[in-house]
């Protein structure tokens, strides 16, 4: 767990720094965000109260733990003391509450510290950058890599391609059957309805539901709005259906990468690249077994290179880079990454992969600053997994 270990260290040190900024940990369910915070508690010279809000929990709620946790900073004797608050987005109208309490303990030079646990990023634009603004950091914490999930589980690269980057859904790869049910419910289910449903106003939530479904089975795949239409029921419009991709986006689940251009404008009106931010959410939703797809392989190579968008996705905000797609005519580059003024493209080339002079057509164009083959005749898939890609930018 190299890199959540990283993650643990940066919060370590931002608290023993003493700084007056309230921490704030946001990611998708089950990639331990609960799980860092308890062992920060285990390793910091520092007194701390760890809570959980329940579905019920409201301000006077947060109102009251927080006098808790000045009551025992007053009588522990000590400097400092840290308030970790678990699943803070289920309290309506929390970050008015929270900003309300912090200003008061800073005019009041209370050094009590505090780390605010989030599971969706739709937290981030209900409250966050608007009440909160100047006096946080953030921390997100992306699915779990396939280094992560070896060194833990020790599952081989074909494993994490199907079964993904959910930790808690290792206990039940044995049994496929009950290892789809864990994530289509424990997971899937349950994220779309308390970090989506309950935090938003959906009109048409079975809607949304057959768009991340579809959206799914057209992982790594390019599908315009305007035809998904034809394949929903009751689908409304594609401003809907776009507003709803933008939703699963937030919760970690399903992205739309948008079209490479040089002009910013041109990027927003394009056809998405469907693609799932982790690759468990593919396996759970088929009707076919590990075993029957490694063995038809143009369905295993869309769970490859789902697999390595996945990746790039995940690794995109510790990296600084923006992930596009290329597309003109007939000719494509499966993913493009952005940073700054440097650009790299990225092929992905299974077994059965037509050659197409993508590569060649968006290297005469735009001059990246390194083009990557991964897969056949080039980078084997599995050694890309265990790549950081920021470091195709150096």
């Amino acid at each position: 767990m190299q890199y959540k270990r990283k993650q643990l260290n940066v919060l370590t040190e931002r608290i023993k720094q003493n700084k007056r900024f309230i921490q704030v940990l946001t990611g998708p369910r089950q990639v331990g965000k609960t799980t860092i915070v308890k062992q920060l508690g285990n390793e910091i010279n520092m007194p701390y109260t760890y809570v959980i809000a329940t579905g019920n929990a409201t301000p006077t709620w947060v109102i009251q733990q927080w006098e808790v946790a000045r009551i025992k900073l007053k009588t522990s004797g000590s400097t400092t003391h840290l308030l970790i608050i678990d699943e803070i987005q289920k309290i309506n109208n929390w970050s008015e509450t929270v900003k309300q309490l912090w200003d008061n303990d800073s005019f009041n030079e209370v050094n009590l510290q505090v780390i605010l646990l989030g599971s969706s990023g739709l937290m981030l634009h209900q409250g966050i950058n608007e009440s909160l603004a100047g006096r946080f950091e953030l921390l997100k914490i992306p699915h779990w890599s396939y280094t992560e999930m070896n060194e833990c589980f020790g599952i081989s690269h074909d494993q994490y391609a199907w079964f993904g980057g959910y930790p808690g859904s290792m206990a039940f790869i044995k049994s496929e059957k009950r290892w789809k049910e864990y994530v289509s419910s424990a997971l899937i289910e349950t994220t779309i309805s308390k970090d989506v449903l309950m935090l938003t106003t959906i009109h048409k939530p079975a809607l949304m539901k057959q768009v991340f479904e579809l959206g799914v089975q057209y992982s790594a795949k390019i599908l315009s709005f305007t035809k998904m239409l034809g394949q929903l029921q009751d689908a409304g419009n594609t401003v809907t259906i776009a507003h709803y991709l933008n939703l699963l986006d937030t919760a970690g689940l399903l992205a739309g990468l948008q079209k490479f251009y040089n002009e910013s404008h041109r990027k927003k009106s394009s056809s998405p690249k469907w693609q799932v931010k982790n690759t468990a959410l593919c396996g759970a939703l088929s009707e076919k077994t590990f075993k029957q797809v490694k063995q038809e392989l143009v369905s295993w190579g869309q769970v490859i290179e789902s697999a390595i968008g996945a990746h790039l996705l995940n690794m995109a905000d510790k990296g600084r880079y923006q992930v596009y797609y290329w597309r003109h005519k007939n000719e494509e580059v499966d993913y493009v990454l952005k940073k700054g003024e440097a650009i790299v493209a990225l092929e992905v080339k299974s077994g059965l992969t037509k050659f197409t002079k993508g590569m060649q057509t968006f290297s005469t164009k735009y001059n990246p600053h390194k083009i990557l083959q991964i897969g056949t005749s080039g980078l084997p898939w599995q050694d890309f997994l265990e790549l950081n890609p920021a470091q195709l930018f150096e």
